[in-house]
């Protein structure tokens, strides 16, 4: 086992803390769902830093609102809004090829949380096509401006929910079992795990690293499917969960990882609390599934993502 990351940082930390004294300027952003929940404080951060942020959103408005409050909060002109429908890979690729030039940081942070069920036109199951296919496809048609970067981070948000269920191989898409919202979300945040693995593995050569992470909890819009009681009962299962974090310190674990000298050539690695986190224990809510960090699983998952996307 390689050594574990330790940061000065803690679950208290905010975004602004994190990134404090690191200088981003020449460094160029995106982050997917940049106008909303800790998307806007994870954009804010790197933009106070220096860096040209590009949010990538669904919503244009929100995006033109957001980038103008980040501008005048930061003095950062560099703040772009460009539009990107995860769904819809026509959206996808479009976005990727109108980015020109070298990407330093891309934090794919935008998603969808417990939905009810519903497919894309190809079939797919909405979560897992949004929250994994989505931002695969726009990784794999942005590594060559990742690769041009040198020392390019991608930053992957997960979730504890991926300690639902690890990715269903033989039924991915609810075509035969039932549908259930948690344990589709699950499955799309274990997704997101195995990505940040095998992409470390394929594209450490060319000086791209690919970390994970949980953000912790914190109300937002991606709760929007989610009842206050089905939350209260959810955190009172998973054994007196943690205080709700604010937006500024839920969004400091990605601009960690997106920034911090700490995580130089440092990726495939999950992430909680600012800190590396170690293998799930049964009965808690922290840590890591060893299925999710499984180095075959990580590269089956990469096929049937290539072969899905190509179908």
């Amino acid at each position: 086992m390689t050594d574990r990351i330790i940061t000065p940082f803690t679950a208290e930390s905010t975004a602004a803390q994190v990134v404090d004294g690191i200088d981003l300027t020449g460094r160029r952003a995106i982050v997917t769902g940049g106008a909303s929940g800790i998307g806007v404080e994870t954009a804010r951060a790197l933009a106070g830093a220096g860096a040209e942020v590009t949010l990538a959103v669904r919503d244009l408005q929100a995006g033109e609102r957001t980038a103008e409050d980040i501008i005048a909060a930061t003095g950062n002109k560099q703040v772009l809004v460009a539009p990107l429908d995860l769904a819809d890979q026509a959206s996808v690729a479009a976005f990727a090829a109108a980015f020109d030039g070298p990407l330093h940081i891309l934090v794919n942070n935008a998603g969808v949380m417990a939905a009810p069920e519903s497919r894309t036109p190809q079939g797919w199951e909405l979560q897992f096509a949004t929250n994994h296919l989505g931002h695969f496809a726009l990784t794999t048609a942005l590594h060559p401006r990742l690769a041009a970067a040198g020392g390019a981070r991608v930053v992957s948000v997960s979730s504890a929910a991926h300690l639902r269920s690890p990715v269903v191989f033989d039924d991915i898409h609810f075509r035969e079992r039932a549908y259930e919202p948690w344990l589709a979300y699950g499955q799309s945040k274990t997704a997101n795990v195995l990505f940040a693995v095998e992409a470390t593995r394929r594209w450490a050569d060319d000086g791209v690293t690919v970390n994970s992470l949980h953000p912790g909890g914190i109300r937002t819009r991606l709760q929007r499917h989610v009842t206050e009681e089905e939350l209260d009962r959810l955190r009172a299962a998973s054994g007196g969960a943690a205080p709700w974090k604010t937006t500024e310190q839920g969004a400091a674990t990605s601009v960690l990882l997106a920034t911090s000298p700490l995580l130089d050539g440092v990726g495939g690695r999950y992430f909680e609390d600012c800190q590396e986190a170690g293998p799930h224990q049964p009965g808690t809510r922290t840590g890591v599934a060893g299925y999710a960090v499984d180095p075959e699983a990580a590269a089956l998952l990469w096929q049937v993502s290539l072969d899905t996307l190509a179908a």
